[in-house]
């Protein structure tokens, strides 16, 4: 047994998981798992570079988690960075915060990796399940990215593109420098042109259509799951492997891209720093069940955050 403690930061939130991992059994036991949203990315689609608040908000976080992995005496520390930290100008600034606050430098990984962290934790608890037939096609849509990993027992392809909840939200509902309450039928048409040709890149190398079951994770999807499923609060358990039809899928979108910031924020399971990027993710999703032919996504609660956990093991 090995005590470890994986901290995955992307665009959108930074999440820590204290985990004793049994690499005999196969179990990860977990002892301590949350999530800040930072919104490290702010700007970044625009500027190239992360904003000073940006950065002290997410040093706000690590100097919060460092104490909790100390409390836990975790053994082993990997602190992963995705999408906004590879695209900026000023990632040296951020890995000497990280660095100095943690004592371990931040991996700025590639999408490819993160697309193997991702199928790790999301697929491990699945295999022997019947139900769910091979091969899988695991989908993280992140604040900055997607990454789409294709597989059966190992990943057999893996794509990274450049669309995320948060990208598409500043890229295409931001007007005036607030977001559009509801957007115009035009933005939503240019945004699901962008994640129509993002999923044609992602199509060259994965083969989107040939997996059996879909795999959904990250904020935007298991969002999605908890207002299909009308919960009076967020629920990991009740989330984690639920199934939500595309049809549904379709039905929850329409409604969060015609719908206020005021309604969005009013539903119950929702994390505020979700309100204003929701919509886009959402949309995300319903995309890549057209494309694929879906009849349903299989929502994971496990993620990228438990196959950098594994990785440590």
């Amino acid at each position: 047994m090995t005590r470890v403690a994986a901290v995955d930061c992307g665009t959108n939130s930074i999440r820590l998981l204290v985990a004793d991992a049994h690499p005999e059994t196969g179990e990860l036991v977990e002892l301590d798992r949350r999530m800040t949203i930072v919104r490290l990315g702010q700007g970044v689609d625009r500027t190239g570079r992360l904003a000073p608040e940006a950065l002290e908000r997410t040093f706000a976080a690590c100097r919060e988690y460092a104490g909790i992995i100390k409390e836990h005496g975790a053994e082993r520390l990997r602190f992963v960075a995705t999408s906004a930290s590879r695209d900026a100008e000023n990632r040296d600034e951020f890995v000497r915060g990280v660095l100095e606050i943690l004592g371990v430098e931040p991996e700025v990984i590639s999408g490819d990796q993160e697309a193997e962290f991702s199928f790790t934790g999301a697929t491990k608890e699945l295999t022997g399940r019947e139900d769910l037939r091979r091969p899988y096609l695991v989908v993280d849509i992140g604040g900055g990215s997607t990454e789409f990993v294709v597989g059966g027992g190992r990943v057999s392809a893996a794509r990274s593109v450049d669309v995320g909840c948060v990208r598409m939200t500043e890229r295409h509902l931001v007007h005036d420098g607030a977001v559009t309450d509801p957007p115009a039928a035009e933005q939503i048409a240019a945004m699901r042109a962008d994640i129509e040709a993002a999923l044609d890149l992602a199509e060259r190398t994965v083969p989107l259509r040939e997996a059996h079951t879909l795999v959904g994770l990250a904020g935007s999807v298991t969002t999605v799951s908890a207002i299909a499923q009308e919960l009076p609060e967020y629920d990991s358990a009740a989330i984690h492997h639920s199934r939500i039809s595309h049809a549904r899928v379709r039905e929850i979108s329409e409604w969060l891209l015609h719908s206020t910031h005021a309604e969005r924020a009013a539903v119950p399971s929702m994390h505020p720093g979700r309100v204003d990027v929701i919509a886009a993710g959402a949309l995300i999703l319903l995309a890549i069940m057209e494309r694929t032919g879906a009849e349903e996504v299989v929502v994971s609660e496990h993620d990228i955050l438990d196959g950098i956990a594994w990785s440590l093991a």
